[in-house]
């Protein structure tokens, strides 16, 4: 690419330098607060979205470089960075909706997201509808035209890896069209290229990418980003200066981490399948996914994220968590160590049973998180793990509990 069209990977290292002057490393601006001027002044600042020298709950020059970074790497017009990516879809949703309003929401959601939907915004009188998002035309059929406002969807979807069809998503009329985008990133895809509205991330996970770090992040056009920024400075979630330039600093080397993480994960997922001990191996490079033919037309790279089913159960996958030596067991994702999660009592331990047996989520599911270890060390550390659930439980073995 020429310096007029640069490349994904050259946007990562040279967006974001708004508040650095000659420093390569970006500035860590602490301050809660700026002197101001005048009256007149004093307004002007109060009153400009996403201001970075007023006050830190409107904005400041760290977070602002992180949000145009990612901005610019998504294909937006701009960028509105949270303490979290639950802040992130928060304010997408509690800035977008009122009473009354209705909501379309893919059932294949992050735990959190799918409480959020039916927890708080049944309280606050808006309606969700959950679809099947797998199924051609679901989340449009569910459309009420002229009341439906959000059709909200996650592509690769946690923790399964199902996915939704961005073209098919961003073609919907009338109601703004949402994806978390967290398991992709934008060297995945880029859901804003195929007509979709906003692109919500929790930039925790791949895109900050050293566990260090708790983000989200929203883009899309300016008017609906800046209408956003209106409701979060009510909200009171924004992103920490520290956490954003620990987040600066991950999209850096995203593009050269995400790739050997997918290349671990498509290893790994191919070594599983076949396997006795295992079920219904999940990543979407695989060609058994079932929607492989839509991962190759939308995703450029398809993640660090394993999903499959232990043989035997829940009791059978906790002996197996229980059995790893390299692959570290948490909640999270993204990061340079392999992760073990299971699902049903961390990502999306707050769900009701009917909830998980609709996400498709089991005692025996398990998702791997693929971090930068050497792909042979992380495919036999989970071969000897996986020979243990064959293995009578032992009563002093620890059970696997919830996270958050």
């Amino acid at each position: 690419m020429s310096p007029l069209s640069p490349s994904l990977d050259t946007i990562a290292v040279t967006a974001g330098r708004t508040a650095s002057g000659g420093s390569l490393a970006p500035p860590l601006w602490t301050t809660s607060t700026f002197e101001l001027g005048g009256d007149v002044d004093a307004r002007r600042l109060a009153t400009t979205p996403g201001e970075a020298r007023f006050y830190g709950r409107h904005g400041n020059p760290t977070v602002a470089a992180f949000e145009d970074a990612v901005a610019q790497m998504e294909g937006a017009e701009a960028a509105l960075a949270f303490a979290s990516g639950m802040g992130a879809l928060s304010a997408v949703v509690l800035g977008l909706c009122s009473r009354g309003s209705h909501i379309v929401a893919a059932r294949q959601l992050y735990g959190g997201a799918r409480q959020l939907l039916s927890g708080p915004c049944a309280r606050f009188g808006i309606d969700v509808t959950f679809v099947d998002a797998t199924r051609p035309g679901a989340l449009s059929e569910a459309v009420e035209p002229g009341r439906t406002v959000l059709v909200v969807a996650e592509s690769p979807a946690n923790p399964r890896l199902d996915l939704v069809d961005l073209d098919e998503l961003g073609a919907i009329q009338g109601p703004f069209t949402v994806v978390d985008s967290t398991f992709a990133t934008p060297f995945g895809q880029r859901p804003l290229a195929h007509g979709v509205d906003l692109v919500v991330h929790s930039a925790t996970k791949a895109m900050a990418g050293h566990n260090d770090a708790l983000l989200g992040v929203v883009c899309g056009s300016r008017d609906l980003v800046e209408w956003l920024w209106g409701f979060a400075v009510l909200q009171g979630a924004p992103a920490s200066p520290f956490d954003a330039m620990n987040g600066l600093r991950g999209l850096r080397t995203l593009g050269v981490r995400f790739r050997q993480q997918t290349a671990t994960a498509l290893a790994l997922a191919e070594a599983l399948e076949g396997l006795a001990a295992v079920r219904e191996v999940r990543h979407p490079g695989l060609a058994s996914h079932p929607q492989a033919d839509l991962a190759r037309r939308q995703m450029q790279l398809t993640g660090g994220l394993v999903s499959f089913e232990v043989a035997g159960g829940a009791d059978a996958a906790r002996r197996f968590v229980a059995a790893l030596r390299l692959v570290r067991h948490a909640a999270s994702l993204g990061g340079p160590e392999t992760l073990v999660c299971h699902p049903a009592s961390t990502s999306h331990a707050g769900l009701r049973e009917e909830e998980l047996a609709e996400a498709g989520i089991s005692g025996g599911s398990v998702r791997i998180s693929c971090g930068l270890e050497d792909p042979a060390d992380i495919i036999d550390d989970v071969r000897n793990a996986l020979r243990s659930t064959a293995l009578p439980a032992s009563p002093t073995e620890p059970a696997l509990t919830a996270t958050a």
